[in-house]
C-alpha cells in the first residue's frame, strides 16, 4: 500500500487523544550479549554523552561532534563515509552472515539556546543564530543519541563474525532545520544519496523525551508525530513619523491584526475533532526607534498538523488572512506558506512496529513499555520512513521519582537527560537491532 494511502487509513482509525496505555505485549527474551554490552560500555557512553554535550555545535557546523564519531567508526574497523549533507558521517558493518540490511540513525545538532542546567560539563559554547549571538546548547538530546549509536556502533563491531546481514549506522547533522538560505538534514542525506548504495529493508531512530521517566520507553504504530511547516510574512507599510501615523502605513498595527485573526483558524476554522493543528507565531521582527514607524515587519512561526488535507487547508486559510487583513490596513503582504518544504508526519510502520514491540518490552522491562500519544514536535526521521519501513521510539529522560508532567522539557535551557536513558536506549537499540537481523528475512519476505 503506498505511504500516502497507508497514512490516511491510519489517521481515521486513531482517536485525537490517546486511550489508556495499550495492554502489553509479551517481552521478548533479554538478549545475554545486550546486557554484557551494556554494562561494558556504560562508562565509555555517559563520557561520550558529557563531551559532546560540553562542545555544542549548532547545524551543519557538527564539524567536531563528526569528526569525534568518525574515528571512533574508524576505531571500530568500519570506513565511515564523511561530508554528506555538509557534516554528516555514514558507516556500514557487514555481518559474517547473510541476512538483512538495516539502518540506525542519530542526530548531532545543538540548539541556539543558553543553558541553564548547571551542570559541570555544561556548554559555555556561543555562536550567530540569524544575526544574533546566542548560547549553544544540546538542549533536545542529540547529544544523547550520538553517544548511545555510538555505543552501538562498538557492541555490534564486536559481534560482527556472529552477526546475520548489515547495518547502516546514520550520524545526521540538521535535525533542527539548516540555517536559512542552506539545505541540510535527512533531505540532504537523501539527496546525497544515504539509502542510494544501501537501500535498507528498515530504518530505527530513538528519542530521549522529557515527558517519560529514564526507565520507560514509549512508543506508537501509525502516525507519531506532526508534520512540520515554516512559514514567513512580511507586511509591507510606508514609513512615517510616530507623530503623525496618518502619513504613512502602519505594519506593526497589521502585524497584529493578523496574529490576532490567524487565531481563529483553530479555534473556529478547523475541525479538530478529526485531528490536531497548531498554529504558532515564534518570532515578530520590526522597527528601530519609538518614534519611527517602520517600513515593514516580519513574522516567523510554525504549523504542525496531521492530515495532508488539512495541512494544505492551514497554508492557504493563513495566506488568505494575512492578505486581506494587510489590505484592509493599506499595507501589502509578502507570504512564504510554507516557507519551505517541512517535515511530513513521522509515521511508524504498523507492522514493523508490532514486530519490533517484544524487543522494547524486553529492554524496558516488566510494565516500563507505554504506548505514546500524539506528538505535536516534529522529527526529519520522517523522511527516512517514508523510504522504507521505519520505526521511531522514545526513551525516558526524566529521573525516576521526579514528575515528567512539571520537568524541563526539550529544548528548555533547564532540559537535562538522566545518565539512566543513555543505558536504556543503548539497550533497546540494540535489542531491536539484534532481533530484526535474526528475524529480518523472513519477515520481509512475508510482507
Amino acid at each position: 500500500m503506498p505511504v500516502r494511502t497507508r497514512l490516511a487509513a491510519a489517521l481515521l482509525a486513531i482517536p485525537l487523544f490517546s486511550a489508556a496505555a495499550a495492554q502489553e505485549p509479551a517481552a521478548g527474551p533479554v538478549r545475554p550479549e545486550v546486557a554484557a554490552a551494556a554494562q561494558s560500555l556504560q562508562d565509555k557512553v555517559v563520557a561520550w554523552r558529557r563531551d559532546i554535550h560540553q562542545h555544542p555545535e549548532l547545524s551543519n557546523r557538527e564539524t567536531r561532534t563528526a569528526g569525534v564519531v568518525a574515528d571512533h567508526l574508524r576505531a571500530l574497523g568500519l570506513e565511515p563515509r564523511t561530508g554528506i549533507a555538509h557534516t554528516g558521517v555514514t558507516a556500514v558493518l557487514k555481518g559474517g552472515r547473510p541476512g538483512p540490511r538495516i539502518a540506525l540513525r542519530a542526530d548531532m545538532d545543538a540548539l541556539p539556546v543558553t543553558e541553564r542546567t548547571g551542570l559541570p560539563f555544561a556548554s559555555t559554547a556561543t555562536d550567530t543564530y540569524r544575526g544574533q549571538s546566542t548560547g549553544v546548547m544540546h538542549a533536545c538530546g542529540h547529544d544523547a543519541h550520538t553517544a548511545i549509536l555510538m555505543g552501538v556502533a562498538e557492541a555490534l563491531a564486536g559481534m560482527r563474525e556472529e552477526l546475520a546481514g548489515e547495518i547502516l549506522f546514520v550520524f545526521q547533522p540538521a535535525e533542527e532545520g539548516a540555517p536559512e538560505g542552506e539545505e541540510g538534514g535527512a533531505s540532504l542525506m537523501l539527496e546525497e544519496g544515504v539509502f542510494r548504495d544501501f537501500e535498507p529493508e528498515a530504518v530505527f531512530g530513538l528519542h530521549v523525551f522529557s515527558t517519560l521517566n529514564a526507565d520507560r520507553i514509549g512508543v506508537r504504530a501509525g502516525p507519531t508525530m506532526a508534520a512540520s511547516d515554516r512559514f514567513g510574512l512580511k507586511v509591507i507599510g510606508r514609513q512615517t513619523h510616530g507623530s503623525r501615523p496618518w502619513g504613512g502605513v502602519d505594519p506593526i498595527v497589521a502585524a497584529a491584526q493578523i496574529i490576532s485573526q490567524a487565531q481563529t483558524i483553530v479555534s473556529r476554522q478547523m475541525d479538530i475533532s478529526k485531528q490536531p493543528v497548531v498554529v504558532t507565531f515564534g518570532a515578530i521582527e520590526g522597527g528601530i526607534r519609538y518614534n519611527i514607524i517602520p517600513d515593514e515587519v516580519e513574522l516567523v512561526g510554525t504549523i504542525r498538523t496531521f492530515d495532508e488535507d488539512m495541512r494544505k487547508d492551514v497554508f492557504a486559510r493563513l495566506t488568505s488572512i494575512a492578505e486581506h487583513v494587510a489590505a484592509a490596513n493599506g499595507a501589502t503582504i509578502d507570504a512564504q506558506i510554507p516557507a519551505e518544504e517541512g517535515n511530513p508526519v513521522t509515521f511508524n510502520d504498523e507492522a514493523l512496529t508490532e514486530r519490533m514491540r517484544p524487543s522494547l518490552a524486553a529492554a524496558a522491562g516488566p510494565g516500563k513499555l507505554v504506548e505514546m500519544p500524539l506528538i505535536m514536535g516534529a522529527e526529519d526521521f520522517s523522511l527516512y520512513a517514508r523510504e522504507v519501513p521505519g520505526l521511531f521510539f522514545f526513551v525516558g529522560a526524566t529521573p525516576v521519582g521526579e514528575d515528567p508532567v512539571t520537568a524541563p522539557s526539550n529544548h528548555s535551557p533547564q532540559f537535562d537527560v538522566d545518565e539512566a536513558a543513555l543505558d536504556l536506549g543503548l539497550r533497546a537499540m540494540l535489542q531491536v537491532a539484534l532481533d530484526y537481523l535474526e528475524g529480518g528475512s523472513e519477515a520481509s519476505a512475508a510482507r
